[in-house]
């Protein structure tokens, strides 16, 4: 745990929205498990839905950071694509298969939660982002995006790689050297 109670209330909330989910998280939990008094917490988030966010934000950088330095030695276009699939499946076992953090809150959060929505939008913007830079022709992109968060979804329901390394396989076929 971090040591600043606002780090150990964010690295609780983290734990267990990632493990329990974001509704079955309460704030009683949170405050308990981190150790701060209710006065504390609310010194630091207005809210669940902010420590949400926060969470969110932390969550994609420690994420993007992780799949940065996983594929920086790649040498090519077609090998960075590839290695995020072998990036996805590290981080399916790594996490025992929790799935995405975002796309796991925006399933159990009324539509009226708009910043938290227009969070995880932003970031799976900034994910899609990429394979848009480095796939010029707009549909290619799209298709191997879509595989992309299909792989990490099917883990998610599956609890197993298969059709991550299937995707892999079909990237591998789609994209040109």
């Amino acid at each position: 745990m971090g040591n600043s109670p606002r780090e150990r209330i964010l690295n609780t909330a983290s734990i267990l929205f990632h493990t329990q989910g974001y509704n079955n998280t309460g704030i009683n939990q949170i405050i308990a498990d981190s150790g701060v008094s209710k006065a504390s917490f609310y010194d630091h988030f207005r809210s669940k839905d902010d420590l949400c966010i926060e969470f969110l934000n932390k969550r994609y950088e420690y994420w993007s950071s992780q799949w940065e330095i996983f594929i920086s030695k790649a040498s090519g276009r077609k090998e960075r694509i590839l290695m995020s699939f072998d990036f996805l499946i590290y981080m399916n076992e790594k996490e025992s298969f929790r799935g995405c953090s975002f796309l796991n809150i925006s399933s159990e959060i009324p539509d009226d939660k708009i910043q938290i929505h227009k969070t995880i939008r932003q970031h799976k913007n900034e994910l899609r982002n990429f394979f848009i830079r480095e796939i010029p022709d707009e549909i290619l992109s799209a298709h191997i995006y879509m595989l992309f968060e299909s792989s990490i979804v099917m883990g998610r329901l599956y609890g197993n790689n298969e059709l991550t390394i299937k995707s892999k396989i079909i990237v591998n076929g789609l994209l040109k050297d």
